[in-house]
């Protein structure tokens, strides 16, 4: 015998309202994040930094270095290989490219930073089929990085964490450090240079982890609703 009538239309709306929220998550931005930790710095352990990757489409990657600090030194990024990328498919081109620099005293002039010759090699690490090079060393060293990747290849991409591939090493992104006393001052110049590289670590944007679980939530409560209607 029924305690309630549910309305067909009301349980309907829901499901419907629910399904449309997983439409939107599953449309959101696709990214991933790399963790460059893998290094021949003896005594300063990583991570050194952050690489955001944005999938955009089939042609196009936006992405973010952001350097890290650890134990009262931060890892500054620059230098003629300031950074190596094997991208998927073999072939792709930089632009967007900008650099910055909290610490006092360094200097990021436009033009600066540019593309880098292919392969490039990244010491220890292996060589990379895209490049981007600084004008100089430490003086221009960089904690954050931005550029979009454009895919030249015959092989379209399909989300954020087929933008790169691992190289002959085994490797997707390589960059060389320069380690220094947070908060950077130029004056005091770097403690010790070396070579670093990736570990990849997936994060599921969060606006889409949200509304997954609000539609789990909401299916569970018209499945309780429904329950209680045929009791």
């Amino acid at each position: 015998m029924l305690n309630k009538r549910i309305n067909p239309m009301w349980v309907l709306g829901i499901m419907l309202a629910f399904v449309a929220a997983l439409g939107v998550s599953s449309a959101s931005a696709d990214s991933i994040s790399l963790s460059i930790g893998n290094a021949a710095i003896s005594g300063f352990p990583g991570p050194y930094a952050t690489l955001g990757i944005t999938f955009v489409d089939a042609t196009h990657a936006n992405f973010v270095l952001d350097s890290n600090t650890v134990g009262g030194n931060i890892y500054l990024f620059g230098g003629k290989d300031i950074l190596g990328l094997q991208t998927n498919g073999g072939s792709a081109t930089v632009s967007n490219l900008a650099g910055s620099n909290s610490g006092t005293g360094f200097t990021n002039n436009a033009g600066d930073l540019t593309p880098g010759t292919s392969p490039q090699n990244e010491d220890g690490f292996g060589n990379f089929n895209v490049g981007i090079s600084n004008f100089d060393g430490f003086g221009h060293s960089v904690d954050h990085l931005t550029f979009t990747l454009t895919n030249a290849s015959a092989t379209p991409w399909s989300s954020a964490s087929d933008v790169l591939a691992p190289n002959a090493q085994g490797f997707e992104v390589a960059g060389h450090v320069f380690v220094t006393a947070f908060a950077a001052d130029l004056s005091n110049g770097a403690i010790a240079t070396g070579f670093a590289a990736d570990g990849p670590i997936s994060t599921p944007e969060a606006s889409s982890t949200l509304l997954l679980s609000l539609a789990l939530i909401g299916v569970a409560i018209v499945a309780r609703k429904m329950a209680v209607a045929r009791v």
